[in-house]
């Protein structure tokens, strides 16, 4: 069983920094693109950015220049920094990998959700 487990919301002011991590465990054979996506109340989920298994990057326009999302393959985890923070970034952040298990065919895996609130 291949499960994600995010972890470095919070609260914090706006302009303020957080730091979000996802790990992946279990039986992995490769983990293909990996992103982070939020979701705030009454909206729908969005993309927040995405990272290939090669490194390249994707951003909404929203976050562009305030976020950034890296991985460490040797450790299956993804992160998202996060600065300048504004209140509308509230929101519920979910990570998300195409992860190949062993003997196992590609799914699509989602965390359960960590909550990032920024407060004015």
């Amino acid at each position: 069983q291949v499960q994600l487990v995010e972890s470095g919301g919070g609260l914090v002011q706006a302009g303020g920094s957080l730091r979000l991590s996802c790990a992946a465990s279990g039986n992995i054979f490769s983990i293909n693109a990996m992103a982070w996506y939020r979701q705030a109340p009454g909206k729908q989920r969005e993309l927040v950015a995405g990272i290939t298994s090669g490194g390249s990057t994707n951003y909404a326009d929203s976050v562009k220049g305030r976020f950034t999302i890296s991985r460490d393959n040797a450790k299956n985890t993804v992160y998202l920094q996060m600065n300048s923070l504004k209140p509308e970034d509230t929101a519920v952040y979910y990570c998300n990998a195409d992860i190949t298990p062993v003997l196992q065919p590609l799914y699509d895996a989602w965390g359960q959700g960590t909550q990032v609130t920024v407060s004015s």
